[in-house]
């Protein structure tokens, strides 16, 4: 069971929760960056890897017995913040097609750098599956 969680009075925050209440397994998954399961970056596009690093990221939940819906917390690490704010739409529209909703706790941070020269984002993500 997940809940997001709204204090009274708070708007409702677009494109992510406040937090999330969650009963179940925990699963951590550790940063995925926008490469193939070869380890091969198919694109420099920032959209191009946010995508791949989502699938990514399902890719290691579905392992875990895990679906897109039991997704709780995630943390975006992006090399460059107006390369990922222009980047928004197109994201958003993946994000709903291969995720679907936005009741997840996120945070998104600017770096300097990623490990892999390549990587313009990082996703590290927290999923709750219920017994």
């Amino acid at each position: 069971m997940k809940k997001a969680l709204l204090p009274a009075g708070w708007i409702k925050p677009r494109g992510y929760a406040n937090g999330v209440a969650a009963t179940g397994v925990q699963v951590f998954i550790a940063g995925q960056i926008g490469w193939d399961e070869q380890a091969h970056f198919q694109t420099d596009n920032f959209a191009g890897q946010a995508i791949q690093a989502l699938k990514n990221v399902l890719a290691v939940l579905h392992e875990a017995g895990g679906k897109p819906g039991h997704l709780v917390r995630m943390t975006w690490y992006v090399t460059d913040k107006r390369e990922y704010l222009a980047s928004l739409k197109e994201i958003g529209r993946a994000f709903r097609e291969l995720i679907g909703d936005y009741d997840i706790a996120m945070s998104a941070v600017q770096v300097v750098a990623l490990i892999e020269d390549e990587a313009k984002v990082e996703i590290e993500a927290t999923a709750v599956i219920p017994q």
